[in-house]
């Protein structure tokens, strides 16, 4: 299955993906990483994968239409099948083409802290401000809202009193990088079926 990548940040999910590509534990072709931000530092992934890449800015577009017109337009050239966020943190609207081929992940158990403004840090200080004893991730199908598609998979993390957002953010990230890849390949497999906001997963 042929893939694209949207990266805002460190990059360190699209590393994931590459790794285990690989290594051959993950069966998808990462054809096009685009970042949202120049000073990206997953592009160095990327250059160092040979995969192509490019820096898309929010700032240079006039309206949110327009941005995700350009991103997918350039997914469109790419052939993709998926495209997948990993960290990516403008809003770039899904065109009719392309729904139910954009998948994201977010820390957290959806609905719960989730939504604008809810990523990273501020997710993980969020639940251990509200006290919850469990939290985890969600891997989703992307639609134009924050955090609002159809859920995929969810995967638990427990949270210890000693916590801070910082340990929280490193237990979660590690459950993501199982989970995400999971995903991806139980797309490639064409396992997943959605229907309206029901996800359901196939057997072999």
């Amino acid at each position: 299955m042929k893939i694209a990548v949207l990266i805002s940040g460190s990059g360190r999910t699209l590393k994931n993906f590459i790794d285990l590509v690989a290594e051959g534990s993950l069966d998808v072709q990462i054809k096009l990483v685009i970042s949202s931000s120049p000073e990206a530092g997953g592009l160095e992934f990327a250059s160092a994968a040979g995969i192509a890449s490019a820096v898309l800015e929010r700032k240079d577009y006039d309206s949110h239409d327009a941005y995700g017109e350009a991103i997918f337009g350039r997914c469109r050239d790419a052939e993709v099948e998926l495209v997948a966020m990993a960290g990516f943190l403008k809003l770039a609207p899904v065109p009719d083409d392309f729904a139910g081929r954009v998948v994201n992940i977010h820390p957290s158990l959806i609905p719960s802290f989730c939504g604008h403004g809810m990523y990273g840090h501020h997710v993980h200080q969020a639940v251990l401000d509200y006290g919850c004893k469990i939290t985890g991730l969600t891997v989703h199908f992307v639609d134009n809202e924050y955090d609002a598609g159809p859920i995929i998979w969810q995967q638990p993390v427990p949270v210890f009193d000693d916590d801070t957002a910082d340990t929280l953010a490193a237990r979660v990230f590690d459950a993501e990088k199982e989970a995400y890849p999971h995903v991806l390949g139980l797309l490639a497999a064409g396992r997943i079926k959605l229907e309206g906001r029901k996800v359901t997963i196939g057997r072999r």
